[in-house]
This record gives structure tokens, C-alpha cells and sequence, in this order.
């Protein structure tokens, strides 16, 4: 029997592996969005911060009520997050 847990990450998997590449490779795709708000906010925001704030974005919805898509969403950004995050000695 497959876990509501299990589930979850098996879509969000399939989703930054499969639908969302529509927007490109993440590198690419959240390089663009980190510029553009690099541009706007006048502070430098990496990608991997994009991935960080999409994510609070998700959690704020949450204030409003629990949706089924929004954990799996918070799952798909911080497997992103891990990918485009600098490499960093410790743990």
C-alpha cells in the first residue's frame, strides 16, 4: 500500500520531471525569474531563493485553507532548492 506521503513525492517528482519542464531546464527557468526579481526588488536574489520564496508563497495559501496541490508544490521547490542551491561544506 502506497503512503500519502509516498504519493506526494512521487508527484511532485513527476511534476519537476516531466509537466513543468515546459518552462525549460530549472537552471534556466528560475536563473530568469531570480533576474527578474533581481531587478524589481534592487537586491540580488539567486535561484535558488526564487524556489525558497515560491515555496513561502505556498505556505501562505495555507493560511486560507489546505489544498492538495500546495504540499506537493512545497515538495517539487525544495528538490529544486536542493539542485540549485550553492555547494556548502557542513551538514
Amino acid at each position: 500500500m502506497t503512503t500519502k506521503r509516498q504519493q506526494a513525492l512521487d508527484t511532485a517528482s513527476s511534476l519537476i520531471h516531466g509537466d513543468r519542464t515546459r518552462y525549460g531546464p530549472p537552471k534556466v527557468n528560475f536563473q530568469r525569474i531570480a533576474d527578474r526579481w533581481s531587478q524589481i526588488l534592487r537586491v540580488d536574489i539567486e535561484p535558488w531563493q526564487v524556489c525558497l520564496m515560491m515555496a513561502d508563497l505556498k505556505i501562505a495559501r495555507l493560511c486560507e485553507g489546505y489544498t492538495d496541490d500546495s504540499p506537493i508544490d512545497i515538495i517539487g521547490y525544495a528538490a529544486l532548492m536542493a539542485e540549485l542551491a550553492p555547494e556548502r561544506g557542513g551538514g
